[in-house]
């Protein structure tokens, strides 16, 4: 199986996830990432999966593993602010929240939709 393999699996476990399938949204990402370890969408959906079941201790190594492959990620640091929120650690989930904010002001500057700030 290659990457665009994953890619389609992951689609595939976000369809599923949003139906409420979370066991059929799982099996799908761990089929993603046995073909792409490396596969930033899997990691992340996989810790959204995680987050919303409130199995907070894998939604943080999923949401630390897809950081790590795109560290300047907004939607990553969202989650894992989300997450360090949940578990209590109101600093952390600042730094990520800080972390995306800085990130979407950025794009926004890139792309010309900043307000002159």
């Amino acid at each position: 199986m290659d990457k665009d393999n994953a890619e389609a699996l992951v689609e595939e476990a976000i369809f599923e996830f949003t139906m409420g399938g979370h066991d059929k949204a799982l099996a799908k990402i761990a089929e993603a990432l046995a073909a792409d370890p490396d596969s930033f969408a899997a990691w992340h959906a996989k810790a959204e999966v995680h987050f919303d079941r409130r199995e907070l201790d894998e939604a943080l190594e999923a949401a630390a593993r897809a950081a790590a492959l795109a560290p300047d990620d907004v939607h990553i640091h969202t989650t894992l602010s989300r997450v360090w929120m949940e578990r209590g650690d109101k600093a952390k989930a600042e730094h990520h929240g800080a972390r995306a904010r800085v990130l979407g002001w950025k794009d926004q500057l890139k792309d010309g939709d900043g307000d002159g700030i």
